[in-house]
């Protein structure tokens, strides 16, 4: 796999471990923070923050043994790539089938979050968009919507930049994430000096179950930075940059979450927060800081920018991993002559997914998205020790700590969250994953490298 990977006419490497933390912090800080704080902190009180503390800790044992992955196979397509060399191919078609769903619906429901506080930018502004164009047919009770045009034209947009160019990606979307971590930053200095620590107590007031109920739904808002591993192939010293980039942004922003939801939710009493999809200016508001809230409304809408943009980067690599492997058509493996991109796989994404944030609601994904995303982190940490088994001699630039001890604590951490999650998220992931089975022994087996090359021998 490596020695495929390195052939010429391949992606470009052009990353560096600073391009990779702000690729990670571009995925994550966005929905997460700017929007999921409010349904957290209803969830679990003042406790938000041990949510995210806990939230955060099944990320980082994930992240450990993410890092020793991607520093030992360097190779695009993220958990599908570490599965398929470690767990084999049926493994690895299952989890990357479920990566499109996870990182493509996520994509679109962020496109919906981003058209809405970008509405709200516009009306400010004394500017409206038609009724019809402003969301997804019946997502509004008694207006007559049509489609959700913002969502569209920035999944275009994003689309157009993602073909032209992983450097000019990444360049635009760490402007970005600057200006966001700035905004972040302001809310932090200027909010504290208002939190009345009264709306502290009761700190837990649905006690350890809803912390843990919190701690599944904010979950989310850490998603993001394994999509720094599918950059694998375009990074200049993988063995060393990457387990930079996923252990530095992930800390960077659990820190971020757990102040900011800090000073939230000592600002604000929690109940306030009911049907509230603007958290952190509304506690600025409460604040009497109203220059400051139109601020972060701006942030937001960077924020989400960049979490579409890294989304969807990360979802082609996937496809275009899957592809290369034979499991998918081969035309989603194809390289641009001169913008050295998967350009077909890259604009199928955008095409689709922009498509499904215009005409579909999506307002109840984020549950969906998690369970996926928990099942991809119980996979990777099993993985780990696999290989630690069956390959003790590969190189390893990064070595996860106190295996199999690690990863067996990512895994149960994983799984507890996911318990938390309702039957009905369960149910549409069985009926997801029941789908590929079927593409995979219906297509996918009989056209693969692997079994192609064992049958020709």
């Amino acid at each position: 796999m490596v020695a495929h990977a390195g052939k010429p006419g391949g992606l470009k490497k052009v990353l560096g471990p600073f391009d990779l933390i702000l690729m990670g912090i571009g995925a994550i800080v966005g929905t997460g923070i700017f929007v999921l704080t409010g349904t957290g902190a209803l969830a679990a009180g003042p406790a938000l923050t041990l949510s995210f503390i806990v939230a955060a800790i099944a990320c980082g044992f994930a992240a450990m043994c993410y890092a020793e992955f991607a520093s030992t196979v360097p190779i695009a397509g993220s958990i599908y790539t570490y599965s398929y060399a470690v767990l084999g191919e049926l493994v690895a078609w299952m989890i990357g089938w479920d990566l499109l769903l996870e990182y493509g619906l996520a994509t679109s429901t962020v496109a919906v979050g981003w058209s809405g506080y970008f509405q709200s930018l516009l009306h400010g502004w004394g500017v409206d968009l038609p009724a019809a164009l402003t969301a997804a047919p019946g997502a509004r009770p008694g207006v007559d919507t049509v489609m959700n045009l913002p969502a569209l034209v920035i999944m275009l947009l994003l689309t157009w930049m993602l073909s032209l160019g992983v450097r000019e990606s990444a360049r635009v979307n760490n402007v970005m994430v600057v200006i966001k971590i700035s905004v972040v930053v302001l809310f932090i200095l200027f909010g504290f000096g208002h939190v009345n620590t009264d709306n502290w107590a009761p700190y837990a007031p649905f006690g350890a179950s809803g912390i843990m109920s919190a701690a599944a739904l904010v979950f989310f808002a850490f998603i993001g930075f394994d999509a720094v591993t599918s950059a694998a192939e375009e990074v200049k010293n993988p063995k060393r940059d990457l387990p930079i980039g996923i252990i530095g942004s992930l800390a960077v922003c659990t820190i971020l979450y757990v102040i900011v939801s800090a000073i939230m939710t000592g600002i604000v009493p929690f109940a306030k927060f009911e049907g509230v999809d603007h958290p952190v200016s509304l506690a600025l508001q409460y604040a009497g800081v109203n220059w400051l809230s139109k601020l972060v409304d701006l942030g937001a809408i960077l924020g989400m920018t960049t979490v579409m943009l890294v989304m969807a980067y990360g979802q082609t690599r996937i496809l275009f991993a899957m592809s290369r492997d034979g499991l998918l058509p081969a035309k989603l493996s194809t390289v641009h002559p001169k913008y050295g991109t998967p350009y077909f796989a890259t604009w199928l994404v955008g095409i689709v997914f922009g498509v499904i944030a215009a005409f579909v609601p999506l307002n109840v994904l984020a549950e969906l998205v998690n369970i996926g995303t928990l099942a991809a982190f119980c996979l990777v940490s099993v993985a780990v020790v696999v290989l630690r088994k069956k390959r003790p001699d590969l190189k390893r630039a990064f070595r996860c700590p106190g295996v199999p001890v690690v990863p067996a604590i990512a895994v149960i951490f994983c799984l507890a969250l996911m318990s938390f999650l309702s039957a009905i998220t369960w149910i549409a992931f069985l009926i997801w994953l029941a789908i590929g089975l079927l593409v995979y022994f219906g297509y996918a087996r009989s056209r693969s490298l692997l079994h192609g090359s064992a049958q020709s021998q």
